[in-house]
């Protein structure tokens, strides 16, 4: 409800945005126009952008080689996401890497990561190849996180949120230290932090996973086109970045297979983006007064978004005329998102179950609301409450507490079930190949658990409602 609310509000933002703008353009700059750097100084001082050059060489050599491992591997794949109600297949290809048994959650979408190389796990990978662009990318994030911690320290928003100056970042390091500093940094480089906000420095800017994206245009049949400003066609539409931690920076390299041939555009616009080109777009959100900033994206170029720019402003990525990887460090918002949580929520489930030692039965320890409540949010269905509920020797109040109790948690996840299902049987997840078309799970049989609940809930639900009927 939380999500649909926040979608509404957005959707009448930006109908009364096109509204105001009618046939009109806002406008924007690039940095050929004179007054984009005052502009990017005054408006949009939380983006630190990095030219290729200034990234070690070995690095780029490591993480490019791993981009086309993995593309030659097939591991990008499209996602069936959901925008206003409705299904899309995005254009983007994307994968998820980062730490073992984190996941990701982007537009009603879950994306499980591929566990890149961590110390304490014993990962075993398809080919010594995925594991090569797999270590590649935990470089690359040590290096974005070093640089995210200097540029946070630069700009000294540790200590005031008002941005009076941008601070010029002398990213000249020395590759080896980059390469094997394991992406710590240590307390030597921050002793002008004070402790507390030094530690929340490190929480912001510790990149858990990556979100790697891959687009070829000339693939594509149709390409959006930017809205606000006429920036020409979108690879990814206006957006902030979705559950992060809190104030957290993101961090995005570029690798543009451009190679020596491509070469801007023939038609010679004298304004506005050169469209062979990816660039990265911003703009303050739902502002009408600010002009946006369409900034190009070349090999091996990062740019980092600070604090909370990801709040303040959104951002599209424009497509260019070649094939364009991306790789997109985040500190996930992952205390409910992760293998470990998940496995713990299962544990605490299974201590309502008891079993009796001489007919081997299954039956409930509690029936406190509480209790029933929990179980049931963790998702651990048996028909063993319904069997506790209908059974007349139950105190009466407790039985009603406990009926109401199980119709909240069931109507709510045969609801979820429903969208599920509307969206495995949706025209966008038909026109997936085979082996990535969602599937309805769980399918419960009668050798899966003891007296398994259906996938369709709806029979249960009218069982409940006639129980609270009888018993009030």
């Amino acid at each position: 409800m939380k999500r649909r609310a926040g979608e509404r509000e957005k959707d009448f933002k930006k109908k009364k945005l096109l509204e105001e703008l009618g046939e009109n353009k806002l406008p924007y700059v690039t940095p050929a126009d004179a007054d984009f750097h005052q502009l990017w100084k005054t408006k949009y001082s939380k983006l630190v952008f990095g030219k290729s050059d200034t990234v070690p060489e070995q690095l780029h050599q490591m993480v490019q080689e791993g981009f086309l491992t993995l593309r030659k591997h097939d591991c990008f794949f499209q996602d069936l996401v959901r925008i206003k109600g409705r299904d899309f297949v995005t254009p983007v290809s994307r994968i998820l890497i980062g730490n073992p048994g984190y996941t990701y959650k982007y537009l009603n979408t879950r994306l499980f990561t591929v566990p890149w190389p961590t110390e304490g796990y014993d990962i075993k990978y398809c080919s010594p190849q995925i594991h090569d662009a797999c270590k590649a990318l935990i470089r690359l994030n040590d290096y974005l996180h070093i640089e995210a911690v200097k540029a946070l320290q630069g700009q000294n928003l540790l200590e005031t949120k008002e941005i009076k100056d941008t601070t010029v970042i002398d990213r000249e390091q020395n590759c080896d230290t980059s390469l094997t500093d394991k992406g710590s940094v240590s307390k030597d480089q921050s002793s002008c932090v004070p402790e507390d906000n030094y530690i929340s420095l490190k929480n912001r800017t510790s990149y858990n996973l990556t979100l790697l994206n891959y687009m070829d245009p000339v693939q594509m049949l149709y390409l959006k086109q930017e809205p606000y400003f006429g920036m020409g066609n979108m690879a990814v539409s206006w957006h902030h970045d979705e559950n992060l931690v809190e104030r957290s920076t993101v961090a995005v390299y570029s690798y543009s297979c451009e190679g020596s041939t491509v070469e801007g555009s023939s038609e010679q616009n004298q304004k506005g983006r050169d469209p062979a080109f990816w660039h990265v777009g911003l703009k303050v959100a739902w502002d009408i007064e600010t002009p946006g900033l369409a900034i190009p994206l070349h090999q091996g170029d990062f740019y980092l978004m600070l604090d909370d720019l990801n709040l303040t402003h959104q951002h599209c990525v424009l497509a260019g005329y070649s094939p364009r990887f991306s790789s997109t460090h985040r500190v996930a918002e992952c205390s409910r998102g992760t293998l470990e949580y998940i496995l713990g929520q299962c544990e605490l489930a299974l201590q309502n179950l008891q079993t009796d030692s001489d007919s081997m039965v299954l039956s409930l320890k509690s029936l406190e609301t509480a209790v029933i409540k929990q179980v049931e949010e963790i998702h651990n269905e048996t028909s063993l409450v319904l069997s506790e509920v209908g059974k007349e020797e139950q105190i009466e109040e407790q039985r009603k507490e406990t009926i109401r109790c199980l119709l909240l948690v069931l109507t709510e996840r045969q609801k979820l079930r429903e969208e599920w299902t509307a969206r495995c049987q949706s025209e966008a997840a038909e026109s997936l190949p085979e082996d990535q078309k969602p599937e309805c799970h769980p399918v419960w049989t009668v050798d899966d658990c003891n007296m398994p609940l259906p996938y369709d809930l709806e029979g249960v639900i009218a069982k409940l409602q006639n129980l609270v009927q009888r018993v009030e």
